[in-house]
């Protein structure tokens, strides 16, 4: 399982990196790296519920959009190594101390041989915990086939329709074939998630982040979508962006606009979708408690609770 990491190709960057002795595009070698593991409750309400969601979060990423929110991990690489045993006794500890309702991996693309022998371990203990897969859409199918019996939910981004600005914004203009591929693969294994349900157990749900600037992206997107996929899909829709790092292109320099917000809102409308969640631009102060600071032992600002994102889906 682990000889993958010899000539990487575990995600479409396919980069065939010696991870043994070098890193690959993901920014990681072979040792497993953890940015934080604990309850998180600014995941969609079905995600997170009353006690929240079990996030691990993986150091390293195989996008690495220019604007990512997580940028301490995606591009500066901050994380601490862990032995899988080691992440395992975190795991369990999240579950026995804050009950959390899942457990949810963000960004694990690039270390699946050791997920795979974390999940074994973690179901030993608790058969019954969902997990979750919280990935970018930029996924390797073979990848996902490998984990199908592993994963529960696939909380899956899709981000860009517009080939010249995934190349522009994460160096992937291949990004939308690969996406729609690889969402496809996911809604395969598990089928749509039942939104109106408390705590979700199995299904896909995409998400796409709206980008300042960007209307025809997110039009495109969505519209893309409702034709590969229909109504039924459940989709949410993001308006958290919040500037972090100076961006060489200048609309992404600040917030996204209202205007622009309900145009491509409208158009989900319009089109009929039937299971959505919504992020209205007018919570921006709660909305930025969703930027993490993962040098600090608790992430996320203010420490979200279920009823903030109650308000803000």
């Amino acid at each position: 399982m682990f000889k993958v990491y010899l000539s990487c190709t575990l995600c479409p960057r396919r980069c065939k990196k010696n991870r043994f002795f070098e890193k690959g595009y993901c920014g990681e070698t072979s040792h497993l790296r953890v940015a934080y593991v604990g309850p998180h409750f600014g995941e969609e309400p079905p995600i997170s519920g009353k006690n929240g969601s079990g996030t691990v979060f993986l150091t390293g990423c195989s996008l690495k959009c220019s604007f990512c929110q997580n940028w301490q991990i995606s591009h500066k690489e901050m994380g601490k190594r862990l032995k899988i045993k080691e992440l395992v006794e975190e795991i369990n500890r999240v579950i026995t101390e804050h009950k959390v309702h899942n457990i949810n991996f963000v960004t694990p693309d690039h270390f699946v041989p050791h997920i795979i022998q974390v999940i074994k371990k973690v179901k030993k203990s608790w058969p019954d915990i969902p997990i979750v897969f919280n990935v970018s859409g930029y996924q390797e199918v073979s990848t996902l086939k490998e984990i199908e019996e592993y994963v529960d939910i696939y909380l899956t981004d899709f981000k860009y329709s517009d080939r010249r600005l995934a190349a522009k914004l994460a160096s992937c203009p291949d990004y939308p074939a690969v996406a729609l591929d690889a969402i496809s693969e996911m809604i395969k294994q598990k089928g749509f998630l039942d939104i109106k349900t408390e705590i979700a157990k199995k299904g896909v749900i995409i998400r796409h982040l709206i980008l300042p600037g960007y209307v025809n992206n997110s039009i495109d997107a969505i519209s893309m979508l409702y034709l590969e996929f229909g109504k039924e899909l459940p989709l949410s829709l993001m308006s958290q962006y919040t500037p972090i790092l100076q961006q060489k292109e200048p609309n992404l320099n600040r917030s996204l606009r209202k205007e622009e917000f309900f145009k491509i809102y409208h158009h989900v409308l319009d089109l009929g979708f039937k299971n959505i969640f919504v992020q209205f631009p007018e919570e921006n102060e709660k909305k930025s408690a969703f930027v993490p600071d993962f040098t600090s032992p608790q992430p996320f600002k203010g420490n979200l609770k279920t009823e903030d994102v109650q308000s803000i889906f």
